[in-house]
């Protein structure tokens, strides 16, 4: 997780802390490249690492059909994310309002979907709503991407509760003395302030949701996993298959955590020279 994201979420860790944070950060990684070794060594006895099991996936169909299965992953977290974010936000600020019946279901809202596995959400949206009473269906794309929006937008809205508690109440205070109202307040002071504060914790629940996508093979949605799953029936690849797939997940995570932290860096170096000019 990134600087700022802990110091809004967490207390920052003391030297101590930071020691032992880098200790158990070393030994996870011996455990973790322990544990490649091995399967390396089991796959080579196996014969899984033989070339003509690999071959077939530097063929350009091949490569053309994982393809078209990362296009859905992007294209569902894409538009998951558009509209979970938002909402979010909404229930936030409907958590943090003192109108008490609003913030009674914001409250319930939070609660439930942070509690509720998404794959049992997908099921309902599967199985529950085109029968009896509801007999609603949706189109397989929608009925992926509305579980990943009612999970994600709970989750990130105590993110953003967490950073709008985090800006100065002086802020607010501030705002009210030159005759802004409440509501002014939080749109021009303490919101933009808050979504610079917890960014990088949105690029990293960007991730979350690219991570969620992969349960769209539950509804036959044309995304990576389901592809992977579709080219395993074709090939009976199966290790080499999930390697490769499980290899492009852990690429697009590693692209979008570095720019969480790319971006934390930059918005730190920012507001140290903000500091320094007004000070000067």
């Amino acid at each position: 997780m990134s600087a700022s994201a802990t110091r809004v979420l967490f207390d920052e860790p003391g030297p101590r802390g930071r020691r032992r944070i880098l200790l158990l950060s070393l030994l996870s990684a011996l455990a973790i490249l322990g544990v490649i070794a091995v399967g390396l060594y089991q796959f080579g006895v196996n014969g899984q690492l033989a070339a003509d099991r690999w071959a077939p996936f530097l063929r350009p169909d091949y490569i053309a059909f994982l393809g078209q299965g990362a296009k859905g992953t992007f294209l569902a977290t894409a538009v998951a994310a558009v509209f979970a974010f938002p909402l979010a936000l909404l229930l936030a600020l409907g958590r943090l309002s003192p109108f008490l019946p609003l913030r009674w279901v914001t409250t319930a809202w939070i609660e439930v979907f942070r509690s509720i596995p998404m794959l049992l959400v997908v099921y309902f949206f599967l199985l529950a709503l085109p029968g009896p009473p509801f007999n609603v269906t949706f189109p397989v794309f929608w009925m992926l991407v509305i579980p990943m929006i009612l999970v994600s937008s709970a989750t990130t809205a105590e993110v953003f509760r967490a950073g709008i508690r985090a800006v100065d109440r002086g802020q607010s205070e501030a705002a009210a003395s030159i005759g802004l109202t409440h509501a002014q307040s939080l749109r021009y002071v303490v919101i933009p302030q808050a979504i610079r504060l917890v960014l990088p914790s949105l690029i990293l629940a960007l991730v979350s949701l690219l991570k969620d996508s992969t349960l769209g093979f539950v509804v036959s949605y044309n995304e990576l996993q389901y592809q992977g799953k579709s080219l395993v029936a074709y090939t009976h690849f199966l290790i080499q298959t999930y390697l490769i797939v499980a290899f492009i997940y852990v690429a697009l995570n590693f692209v979008l955590t570095q720019f969480a932290h790319w971006l934390d860096r930059r918005m730190q170096r920012r507001a140290a020279s903000t500091t320094g000019s007004l000070v000067d």
